[in-house]
C-alpha cells in the first residue's frame, strides 16, 4: 500500500459478522513479541494486530474490560480488505 492510499474500515455492524475469534499469539518473526490474530468463521486468518500498538488505544482500561475494550477497538478498525479473504 502506497503512503498515498487511505486505510477505509469495515463498518462495525459488518465485522462483527465477519469475525469469529480474536487470539492473541506470538509473533513467528519476531521472538517476544505479540500479535492478535483476527479469524473469520471459516477458521481463516483475515488479519493482525500489533498486540502494544493495541494495549496503547485502549488504555487506560480496568482489567476486568480490558478483553471487551480490545475486541471493540479490532472490530473498528478492520480493514474494508478483510472482506477479500
Amino acid at each position: 500500500m502506497s503512503q498515498n492510499e487511505e486505510v477505509r474500515f469495515l463498518p462495525y455492524e459488518q465485522a462483527v459478522k465477519l469475525v469469529a475469534a480474536i487470539q492473541e499469539e506470538e509473533d513467528v518473526a519476531r521472538p517476544d513479541h505479540r500479535v492478535l490474530t483476527v479469524y473469520n468463521h471459516d477458521d481463516r486468518e483475515i488479519c493482525w494486530f500489533d498486540f502494544d500498538e493495541v494495549m496503547e488505544a485502549v488504555s487506560p482500561v480496568e482489567k476486568s474490560r480490558e478483553k471487551e475494550m480490545v475486541s471493540e477497538y479490532i472490530l473498528r478498525h478492520l480493514p474494508d480488505w478483510a472482506l477479500d479473504i
